[in-house]
């Protein structure tokens, strides 16, 4: 099913993203968390993929797993940077010829290690408007309501989302945060700018204070004082900061939910306990 007939629903549709595994045999370990979230109903599962095409190979498994053993709707992720106009024509024609249907296009982050870096495309909205123009796949793209760490000016990346919104793309799924104002204002600033298709926040649960510190180094993320202060309370107690994590992302999806959003699309780290409690309580 198309992004498009996805968001029709009147329910709160619930997606998943989960990442290729290093180890081989944790691929089978990620479909044994993968079959019990599928009790969730999720609407789709989003597959990373890594800058330059690293971990290519793993990511079209479990996109292929996903829906021949799942039967889920997969949506691989697809980054143009360092990539030739030939080698994404190439795999956006496999990619269709495999039943896959919807896409998240990226710009990625340049490979650390690479031989040849190609510069056919600079910028996410120019993948979107190449995938609209060779295929019929419906498109996500990213967002980043409190910024993209790379713009330090929200007026000018609401700018550059909307130029992704206007060649073509019919969803948008945001980075993490843990301050729903940061969300709520971002909603706001779009739909001044005239953006009117589904904004899906992520959601990611906090299951350890460094994982909560390397992912908002990662992404740029702000952790609030009052939210630091919650989780650094149990960061050398594993199991009280799973439960903290848990009831943190309780709360902050219910308040989504109440603001009225299409969605929430979850963060899993390939786990699915904490992510079970967190829709139990919610759903």
């Amino acid at each position: 099913m198309k992004l498009e007939e996805i968001y029709k629903s009147e329910s709160p549709v619930i997606t998943f993203e989960v990442f290729p595994p290093k180890k081989e045999t944790s691929i089978d370990e990620l479909f044994e968390h993968l079959s019990v979230l599928k009790r969730f109903n999720p609407a789709l599962i989003s597959v990373t993929y890594g800058a330059g095409g690293s971990s290519r190979d793993k990511s079209s498994e479990i996109v292929s797993r996903i829906k021949s053993q799942l039967g889920i709707t997969p949506m691989p992720h697809f980054t143009c940077v360092c990539s030739s106009r030939d080698f994404i024509k190439d795999y956006l024609m496999r990619t269709e010829a495999e039943g896959i249907e919807n896409i998240l296009a990226l710009r990625g982050d340049e490979p650390q290690e690479i031989d040849v870096c190609y510069r056919d495309f600079r910028y996410a909205n120019e993948l979107v408007e190449f995938i609209r123009s060779q295929t019929s796949l419906s498109i996500a793209v990213a967002a980043y309501p409190e910024c993209h760490m790379d713009c330090g000016d929200i007026s000018v990346d609401i700018e550059n989302l909307k130029r992704k919104v206007d060649a073509g793309a019919s969803v948008i799924y945001t980075q993490l945060f843990f301050e729903n104002g940061y969300f709520f204002r971002f909603m706001d600033l779009l739909e001044k700018a005239s953006v009117n298709i589904p904004v899906v926040p992520g959601v990611l649960p906090v299951s350890g204070y460094a994982q909560l510190q390397r992912m908002t180094g990662m992404c740029g993320a702000r952790v609030p004082d009052e939210v630091d202060k919650f989780f650094s309370r149990y960061k050398d107690d594993e199991e009280s900061i799973r439960k903290a994590g848990t009831e943190f992302a309780i709360r902050q999806s219910q308040e989504l939910l109440a603001f009225g959003i299409k969605g929430l699309h979850f963060y899993t780290l390939n786990k699915s306990a904490q992510i079970c409690d967190i829709l139990d309580s919610v759903l």
